[in-house]
């Protein structure tokens, strides 16, 4: 006996509404109207940032570019035997071949049809600088070349760079002893004839530093081979001491209080501001252990230790990465546990150590402050080292402490070279993230 009749039909209330799961209720379409917003918030978020980015590197660009560029004066000399001697025999021999530069400059701007040009040597000088002793050197270096037509690209000052590019009116030249109206006329009758030019500035990136008298002739390549000579440093020190201790505290250490300290110390190592980088190397490496200040190599180990954590920690997110089935593997065919992490685990983890080890060189390679505690940013390279010890143990620059060195000084030209030396630094951070990304591609493994 059941209390159900076999076969009966269920009792259906009337009133209510039947639903199917091909109808879309209310809620099903307020759910998708919120994921549709959340999706459009998104893309807004994106758009807003590649907004910023490209206005960011317009603005990089636009006032960076002009640095790459300098304005100089093309002009053909032929000087003879005889007044090379001549300009020898005198007593001021560098205002003797600039006074045959102006005769040449004169005398081909009447050529061109300009008219009766006088050029004095004064504005000559304010104009162009001590074109006098360029044209001497070249001689006394080339002997071979008197009595043939020589062409001269000599750069023009800084002042007359910027009238070209906009940056300087008449109006703020009417009572300046450096640049004076009248010589921004005879810089208009040179542009017209087409001898003063913009040529590419291959000294803004070989050159060194000129000085705060000079930004027309101030150069990067010195702090160019400053910042290898660090990254240098940083590399042979942190990678090897990064990845060891990063396997012994993921493959072989205890789990008890003493690493749980060490690893949350190194987590908090990631986070203190590089200042304090820059003071303890001021005081352990230069005020304790004697180092040279402004050393290449000072600033490599200040930079290794704050590139340490980066380092450690990238490279035990890598090893984590490691399914456990491989360790277990090789553990059941007999090798021994250093075997397994060195021969298995640790080749399985390279491409993300080199990512980390290179994104963490990029990090080294930008700051700035740990170079100002350790008097990078006070010295002024004016020459390339001689070697390899000289590079890390003399006195030398970095890119970023040359760049703020740029902007800090007070004529506005050398706050362009900062901007160009900005664009420099950014090809050198993109081309390392660039090559981490390589090497991540090319060597990672999926399972």
């Amino acid at each position: 006996m059941t209390d159900a009749t076999a076969g009966a039909t269920p009792a259906v209330d009337p009133g209510r509404k039947s639903k199917s799961i091909i109808t879309t209720d209310d809620n099903t379409r307020r759910r998708n109207r919120a994921e549709k917003r959340f999706q459009y918030y998104g893309i807004a978020a994106i758009g807003v940032g590649v907004f910023f980015l490209l206005a960011l590197t317009f603005s990089i660009l636009r006032s960076g570019l002009p640095a790459f560029t300098e304005t100089a004066v093309s002009l053909e000399i032929n000087l003879s035997q005889e007044q090379f001697d001549e300009a020898e025999s005198k007593l001021l021999k560098t205002g003797a071949y600039e006074q045959l530069f102006v005769q040449a400059l004169q005398q081909q701007l009447n050529a061109e049809g300009e008219g009766d040009v006088e050029v004095e040597e004064d504005a000559v000088g304010r104009i162009m600088g001590n074109v006098g002793s360029e044209i001497r050197e070249f001689y006394l270096a080339n002997q071979d070349q008197l009595g043939a037509p020589v062409t001269f690209n000599v750069p023009a000052s800084s002042r007359v760079d910027r009238y070209l590019n906009g940056g300087l009116s008449r109006e703020s030249l009417a009572e300046s002893k450096f640049l004076t109206p009248e010589d921004l006329d005879i810089v208009d009758r040179l542009v017209e004839a087409g001898t003063l030019t913009n040529v590419i500035d291959w000294d803004f990136i070989t050159g060194t530093d000129s000085g705060v008298d000079n930004p027309g002739g101030a150069g990067l390549g010195a702090s160019v081979i400053g910042s290898f000579f660090m990254m240098l440093v940083v590399l042979v020190l942190s990678l090897p001491i990064g990845v060891a201790a990063s396997i012994y505290l993921e493959e072989f250490a205890p789990q008890n209080k003493l690493t749980d300290f060490i690893e949350v110390n190194i987590s908090n190592l990631a986070a203190v501001p590089s200042i304090v980088y820059g003071i303890l190397g001021l005081a352990v490496f230069i005020q304790f252990a004697g180092l040279p200040q402004s050393a290449p190599l000072v600033g490599g180990l200040v930079l290794t230790l704050m590139t340490l954590p980066t380092i450690i920690i990238s490279t035990r997110a890598s090893l984590k990465s490691v399914p456990p089935s491989i360790r277990s593997a090789a553990l059941g065919v007999g090798a021994s546990k250093m075997q397994s992490v060195f021969h298995h685990v640790l080749p399985l983890a390279m491409p993300g150590i080199l990512t980390g080890t290179i994104i963490g060189l990029a990090q080294a390679l930008g700051e700035t402050a740990p170079l100002l505690l350790i008097g990078m940013v006070g010295y002024v390279a004016r020459g390339y080292p001689d070697g390899i010890v000289s590079g890390l143990m003399d006195p030398n620059s970095a890119m970023p402490a040359q760049i703020y060195t740029w902007a800090a000084r007070s004529d506005p030209a050398f706050y362009e070279k900062a901007w160009g030396g900005i664009i420099i630094l950014l090809v050198f951070l993109l081309a390392m993230n660039a090559l981490a990304i390589i090497l991540r591609r090319k060597f990672e493994r999926r399972w």
